[in-house]
């Protein structure tokens, strides 16, 4: 079954009351963007210090040493991108803050119909709460989109971003790089499709990816995976971007 045709009969089932999908197709849009946390990035190659061949760590102790460091974040700010479709849904751009317990906030810019919809969101606790670009917030439990969307796996150690950093293979260090002026390691891996289809439905087989990995504290700063074609959709290449690790924050629900 492809990520189309799941999230398609996910929600047929979840949205039977008259006129609820169309209140739920930005959400479904919405919530496909976030679930990409879990991996991407673009960088440009440098030298530099460590970046001869020889002179490189090795990349399967960059990603378990990675994992390791990632287990343990309680919150982080993120942006991501997207060029050409994700899961059957086109997403320009979402940035805001995710806490390991699953609670976020932000925007997000999506293709709908064919047309560009801004929204804002708020995930807490069992509830989403999505305002548009009129009107105020639109309330949602969370529960619609249970089979295709979980919050709360994307920092999870067992289900998340540490899981798929350690099912990498075929790790290879490429270069030495800074990202926003933090000197990374560039490293090319393959990661376990079943693995992301935690975070991204539909996802199998070995996906590419190259991640960024924090030379300090092993954190990982940036990544970028291609997603593959599959049914109708055309697949495309995901960036997103990890900040501002375990800064204060404190999401409440729209009043």
């Amino acid at each position: 079954m492809t990520a189309q045709r799941t999230l398609r009969c996910a929600f047929a089932r979840a949205t039977s009351i008259a006129g609820m999908s169309r209140r739920l197709a930005p959400v479904v849009a919405l919530l496909s963007a976030l679930l990409v946390l879990a991996a991407c990035t673009h960088g440009k190659s440098t030298t530099g210090a460590g970046g001869a061949a020889g002179n490189l760590p090795d990349g399967a102790g960059l990603l378990k040493d990675s994992s390791s460091a990632m287990s343990d974040i309680k919150t982080t700010k993120f942006a991501i991108t997207s060029d050409g479709t994700v899961a059957g849904l086109a997403l320009h751009k979402a940035d805001g803050t995710l806490t390991k317990e699953g609670d976020a906030q932000g925007t997000a810019s999506i293709d709908q119909l064919g047309t560009t919809v801004e929204l804002a969101f708020v995930v807490k606790g069992a509830t989403i709460y999505i305002k548009g670009p009129t009107g105020g917030y639109q309330s949602l439990p969370l529960s619609l989109a249970a089979s295709v969307y979980d919050p709360s796996a994307i920092l999870d150690p067992k289900r998340g971003i540490p899981k798929i950093l350690a099912s990498g293979t075929g790790a290879k260090t490429e270069a030495s790089e800074d990202v926003n002026g933090t000197g990374a390691w560039r490293v090319a891996a393959n990661m376990n499709g079943a693995d992301l289809a935690n975070v991204i439905p539909g996802l199998s087989g070995s996906v590419p990816a190259k991640v960024w990995v924090s030379k300090a504290d092993k954190r990982l700063l940036k990544a970028t995976f291609a997603v593959p074609a599959t049914g109708g959709t055309k697949g495309g290449t995901v960036t997103v971007t990890f900040t501002d690790f375990d800064a204060a924050v404190t999401i409440n629900a729209p009043s």
